[in-house]
């Protein structure tokens, strides 16, 4: 059979529920909505981990952090090491990658296998991004998603058209500081962003994480991220409110661009008549707080983070318009990838292959739950705990263990452990915790037990200094 093309849009902090094909309602988003009109949208997309290199590292290797070395912001990856597009390329793919890397630069962090590689340094710019690469440097004027954009589209059109191929199309946007182009600047001028119902939670049905996170809409922002001082005289509530409506039109404006430019893909693929026998999948490396909870950024396992968009288009084998329930993870992604074009996984990928759910089928033993660790502890600009969890269909156990475990770069500062456990059925906000609900305690022992065995299988070190009393 005929391998098919394979091309990844993976943005960075772009949340489902700025997608209109997921039900959001901040913004039309018609491009990437044709991804999943025509193909299959993933309802329980997760990420293992919700920060930006480590998930990107999962994404590369189908493994988790404990395993890929990738466990935070501060430990870049070996790109030696399996990875889904260096097994494409050793079967006859043409491999490329452009765009933002995130996982260290230099020797061995370098991506690795592909024919073609250009990265931004660490963050990127949103203007005239510096681009690195086996050749050096070298600045490209412009707007970097639309930059990016023309870069995969020039290897599209200078395929070898005998080969099939691997392309990364991995976007800075939409990620703070959030600077639109100019296209978009005037868009949602004169209007009111709808606020979301936890814009002001109080935090009163959760422990400390929450309470004292640096993350806060009308508090942590910063006059870069809002384009302008903070008004004075403002009392609190009009405050957030202010600053909502400041960061999120900049961070939507972004989104269009990259709603127009995925456009400018999909049309490219129908114009080369690659569309039939070309695998397009959409994604961000984790969700993102637009204001829920009144928060910006991620890392926590709350569901706003923890929620990956997932869309694949694939003709070929993916009915139109469809969509599931069953639970994916970034894990996922480099055996699916390497099923689709009939290569077997790498025997330390931990992932499973989509294959069967893009075919709309559902394999009876698919997973009913899923395993997350976020190791960063403490760091000085978010001030998020790290913590592990456990989330089914119904409802989530997380764990807050108290230290940074010996994590390089986290903080030392020690906290009493914490838990807290949500019925995601009546509390999809995930306001108050059940873990003290003597109601619960069923729950609670059993999820418990499940967040237990998912670390073995996966095979994490211990991470509780301290058990509950299950």
């Amino acid at each position: 059979m005929k391998r098919p093309n394979l091309v990844l849009v993976l943005t960075d902090d772009h949340a489902a529920h700025a997608i209109s094909a997921y039900g959001g309602e901040l913004m039309p988003t018609p491009q990437l909505d044709r991804i999943a009109a025509e193909g299959l949208r993933f309802d329980a997309a997760f990420c293992t981990n919700a920060l930006c290199a480590p998930s990107r590292a999962s994404i590369l290797t189908g493994t988790y952090g404990h395993v890929n070395g990738v466990r935070t912001l501060s430990t870049p990856i070996d790109a030696r090491q399996p990875t889904f597009p260096a097994l494409l390329r050793s079967v006859g793919y043409q491999t490329w990658l452009v765009g933002k890397w995130h996982l260290g630069h230099g020797g061995v962090h370098d991506p690795h296998g592909f024919d073609s590689w250009e990265i931004l340094e660490d963050q990127g710019e949103y203007w005239n991004p510096e681009l690195l690469g086996p050749g050096g440097r070298r600045t490209v004027s412009g707007y970097t998603t639309t930059v990016l954009t023309d870069l995969a589209l020039d290897h599209i059109a200078r395929r070898d058209p005998d080969r099939p191929f691997c392309l990364l199309l991995w976007h800075k946007a939409p990620h703070r500081s959030w600077d639109p182009d100019v296209a978009h600047l005037g868009l949602f001028d004169g209007v009111d962003l709808p606020e979301p119902p936890t814009l002001f939670d109080d935090y009163a049905g959760r422990g400390r994480g929450a309470r004292e996170a640096r993350m806060r809409v009308g508090r942590d922002l910063n006059e870069r991220d809002l384009k302008a001082p903070w008004p004075r005289g403002l009392p609190g509530d009009e405050r957030t409110r202010w600053a909502y409506q400041s960061y999120l039109k900049d961070y939507l404006r972004c989104v269009a661009s990259i709603d127009d430019n995925t456009g400018r893909l999909l049309d490219a693929l129908d114009e080369h008549g690659l569309a039939a026998d070309t695998v397009v999948a959409y994604s961000s490396d984790q969700g993102f707080f637009l204001g829920d909870h009144g928060w910006y950024d991620k890392r926590f396992m709350y569901e706003e983070s923890l929620r990956m968009p997932l869309m694949v288009r694939y003709p070929r084998e993916v009915a139109p318009g469809t969509s599931t329930a069953a639970m994916a993870l970034n894990v996922d992604f480099a055996p699916t990838f390497l099923d689709l074009a009939g290569v077997p996984a790498h025997p330390r990928m931990q992932g499973r292959s989509l294959g069967p759910l893009l075919r709309g089928e559902r394999p009876d033993d698919w997973r009913t739950s899923m395993y997350y660790r976020y190791w960063e502890h403490l760091d000085g600009s978010h001030h998020v705990p790290a913590h592990v969890g456990v989330r089914t269909a119904t409802h989530k156990l997380i764990h807050y263990p108290g230290d940074g475990l010996g994590v390089p770069g986290a903080s030392s500062v020690r906290t009493e452990p914490e838990w807290e456990l949500f019925d995601l059925v009546r509390d999809p906000a995930e306001l108050t915790s059940r873990h003290d609900d003597p109601a619960y305690a069923g729950v609670r022992r059993d999820l418990t037990a499940e967040l237990e065995r998912l670390r073995r299988e996966v095979g994490d070190e211990p991470w509780a200094p301290s058990r509950q009393d299950v």
